[in-house]
């Protein structure tokens, strides 16, 4: 008798089978596929839905029409290489993103919408945004950073005869400083070594895009469909600066536009630009004598090499702000700990101007109250607790208008400069194409 059930159950289930394994071959099942391979990479189908569900999000949270679909699918995928060419650069050279500097910048961001790390967690969660993804998006957007910091911005040049120029022509150091613009911009990148068949694609594009801008197509939109540049899928805005910052390029377009207008094609060694003036302040004029803020600062540096890893360091300057908020002595434990030439001093730094430290140094000492220790700083140096001792401003002497001067010119030229190095970074990589459409 068992063994006759057991033979009616196995008939049983070879009947069952041919009709499930029908069943199932007659309902498409959805698996995740390779759309490009990017040096020793690959980005999925799944990871470009998942980031287009996110730019399709922040459009419509600004009232920006979408493009069309397969438009916009493009333009993201692009944008995707360009990332994952420049992450892995960072990875390969070694920049990384703690877990602790990374929930430092999330807790800024939750500040930043007026909420507690939870409730922004919980507030994301709701949009149904997965809060690991969104974290591992932030830790690559500063590492992106903190590479333009590194491989870009250190390395613009700005020379003494261009500083003399730009103190003595009154056009660019005095008049456009007191005017601020708001711009947008769409930037269609050109290969370095472009073909004449692909310059024509490119500048076709370009032309197309101008186009519908003339027609009144929206221009957030319009750069969404075609820009190249970083801020591209975001529509374009650069944002508010003065004048004077903007790259000479577009400085000189904007000169000649009113409040809603846009330029015609500007052709750069980078690619083809299309600039719009959205507003204006302020207008021409002598300049006033400019105040400068300084802050007088001390610091404790743990540096890190072969024999100090960063958790080390980090775990290092922990004890000792645990020590400082105790009561301990600053000067003292600056003397005994800070691998600089500063702990000589108990860590002081002196009198700073705006400019005279690393981007990250300096963020981190302006959010501090006077008296105030930070939490561990990172920085190219090493990691940093910093203490705030006195703010002041002064009038510019000679020098100091040179050195804002050559400021100036160094934000003038960062934008161009890092179009530049992404358009070299992205024709070295390997980049094939899997999507179907290709």
């Amino acid at each position: 008798m068992t063994l006759r059930l057991l033979l009616l159950c196995l008939l049983g289930l070879s009947a069952i089978a041919p009709a499930q394994a029908q069943t199932r071959r007659s309902q498409p099942i959805e698996v995740d596929r390779i759309v490009a391979v990017v040096n020793d990479d690959a980005i999925t189908a799944f990871e470009l839905r998942a980031r287009m569900a996110t730019v399709e999000r922040q459009l419509r949270s600004q009232n920006v029409q979408l493009p069309p679909g397969d438009i916009l699918e493009r333009q993201l995928l692009e944008r995707m290489i360009t990332d994952r060419v420049q992450l892995q650069f960072a990875r390969d050279t070694g920049l990384r993103i703690s877990d602790i500097e990374l929930d430092a910048a999330l807790r800024r961001i939750a500040e930043g919408n007026k909420l507690s790390l939870q409730d922004f967690r919980a507030a994301l969660e709701r949009d149904g945004v997965l809060w690991t993804k969104f974290r591992e998006e932030i830790r690559d957007e500063i590492v992106l950073s903190r590479l333009r910091d590194r491989e870009v911005e250190s390395r613009i040049v700005v020379s003494d005869g261009e500083i003399d120029n730009y103190l003595a022509n009154p056009d660019q150091g005095e008049s456009l400083a007191n005017v601020e613009v708001q711009t947008a911009h769409i930037v269609l990148r050109v290969p370095e070594q472009a073909s004449p068949d692909q310059l024509m694609r490119i500048g076709a594009r370009a032309q197309a895009a101008l186009d519908q801008l003339r027609r009144g197509e929206n221009f957030a939109k319009v750069a969404a469909s075609y820009s190249d540049a970083p801020d591209g899928l975001s529509g374009g805005s650069m944002g508010a600066r003065p004048l004077d910052r903007l790259p000479a390029l577009y400085a000189d377009a904007v000169k000649k536009l009113k409040p809603g207008e846009t330029s015609d094609i500007l052709r750069s060694p980078a690619g083809f630009h299309i600039v719009k003036l959205v507003a204006r302040q302020g207008g021409g004029g002598p300049k006033e004598a400019v105040a400068l803020k300084q802050t007088r600062a001390r610091h404790i540096l743990i540096k890190v090499n072969e024999l100090v890893s960063e958790a080390e360091a980090r775990r290092k300057l922990v004890g000792l702000k645990e020590r400082l908020d105790n009561g301990a002595d600053f000067a003292e434990l600056a003397r005994l700990h800070s691998n600089d030439l500063s702990a000589a001093k108990g860590g002081d730094l002196g009198w700073m101007y705006q400019g005279d430290t690393v981007p990250d140094f300096e963020k981190a000492m302006d959010a501090l109250k006077i008296n105030q220790v930070s939490e561990p700083v990172q920085s190219p140096f090493g990691f940093h607790l910093i203490q705030v001792l006195e703010r002041r401003t002064e009038d510019a002497t000679a020098e100091r208008q040179r050195l804002t001067a050559r400021q100036v010119l160094r934000e003038r030229k960062s934008d161009e400069a890092y179009q530049d190095w992404v358009r070299q970074m992205r024709d070295r990589a390997y980049v094939e194409y899997r999507n179907e459409e290709r």
